[in-house]
């Protein structure tokens, strides 16, 4: 690719960029959670209440978990994929900035040349 065009593409990446306040890392998980309240219907019938966690591994193997209330799932799931997105974008970022990092192509072939 041609410096002009690598610089370009970079600087597209980085315009589509999500908002990145709106990010979240981690995985949204559905659960069900039994209570051992005799006064709960759905607990006593087995089928127990869904809810939505999510998890955030750490280093060392380290796991935390928020319960989410149900309205923030999808929220929590566009602040997914603004992650995932920025990730992305990023990762090709890094290629066409390696890209540049390699010598033209005429200019190499002059200090060929020269030697």
């Amino acid at each position: 690719m041609r410096r002009e065009r690598v610089v370009a593409a970079r600087d597209k990446l980085l315009a589509d960029l999500p908002v990145t306040a709106e990010i979240v890392r981690g995985s949204l998980l559905e659960r069900t959670v039994r209570n051992h309240a005799r006064s709960c219907a759905k607990c006593a019938s087995g089928e127990g209440h869904r809810m939505s966690v999510l998890t955030v591994s750490y280093p060392g193997g380290r796991t935390r978990q928020f319960s989410l209330r149900g309205e923030t799932a999808p929220q929590v799931r566009r602040w997914l994929a603004n992650y995932q997105r920025l990730k992305e974008s990023i990762e090709a970022i890094c290629e066409l900035n390696h890209e540049l990092l390699r010598p033209d192509d005429a200019a190499a072939g002059s200090r060929r040349k020269r030697l």
